[in-house]
């Protein structure tokens, strides 16, 4: 194995997936939910920049391709997980988390069988686009759930009936509810709709994997 700089960020990635649920297990929220989305955000950004550097640098190995989709699949159920856990197993993200779950496992599944004949069903621009909006997604979600954290502290002594009056612009804001609120809204919206769009496209492209993998599965007559 030869440590370049692609392979180092392939292990970063790794191990910041790893590092989301330690995260949670360490630090208290609000320190916590900061931490886990830093971590995914670096990682996600190693996913594009560490295939980027090793054609540009002529450094592809063995051992980059062998532990990269290892690392993306790592990374992605581990996040979805966490994800359906900080929204304690909110419909909404339940459907969604699981079809993408499901698509990773089987389509991992499908190119471990097909070995090397994998390598002939090439990554589609759908499928780099599903990549793309099911990061947003989770970051979406992740920072929803920390900005309501902070919502939830400056609100706590309140009256509930002040909280209203000050989302509603009845109230003067000195804790800036109505900031942390809207950021929590926002992320939310986000994150649900890209979650839904990343699940749809994940079938997608999920389907036209098996499509294009039919003819090394038909049965020697």
């Amino acid at each position: 194995m030869r440590w370049t700089v692609p392979n180092i960020l392939t292990v970063f990635r790794l191990l910041a997936a790893l590092g989301l649920p330690a995260a949670y297990v360490i630090f208290p929220s609000p320190w916590a939910d900061w931490i886990a989305v830093t971590l995914f955000v670096s990682a996600s950004l190693t996913d594009y920049l560490d295939g980027y550097l090793a054609r540009k640098w002529n450094q592809v190995s063995k051992f980059g391709k062998m532990l990269d989709p290892i690392a993306d699949k790592a990374m992605v159920i581990i996040a979805i997980i966490i994800v359906v856990g900080l929204y304690q197993g909110s419909v909404l993200i339940m459907i969604p988390a699981v079809l993408i779950v499901f698509r990773e496992v089987f389509v991992s599944g499908l190119r471990e069988f097909l070995g090397a004949d994998a390598a002939g069903l090439k990554v589609t621009k759908l499928a780099k686009w599903k990549t793309t909006v099911q990061m947003i997604a989770i970051v979406a979600l992740m920072l929803s759930y920390a900005f309501g954290i902070e919502f939830g502290g400056r609100s706590h002594a309140m009256p509930p009936d002040l909280v209203m009056d000050i989302l509603n612009n009845h109230a003067d804001d000195p804790m800036g509810l109505r900031v942390w609120y809207g950021l929590f809204d926002w992320s939310m919206t986000i994150g649900l709709w890209g979650l839904w769009l990343a699940a749809a496209l994940t079938m997608i492209t999920g389907f036209d994997y098996f499509r294009k993998s039919l003819p090394y599965l038909r049965e020697d007559v």
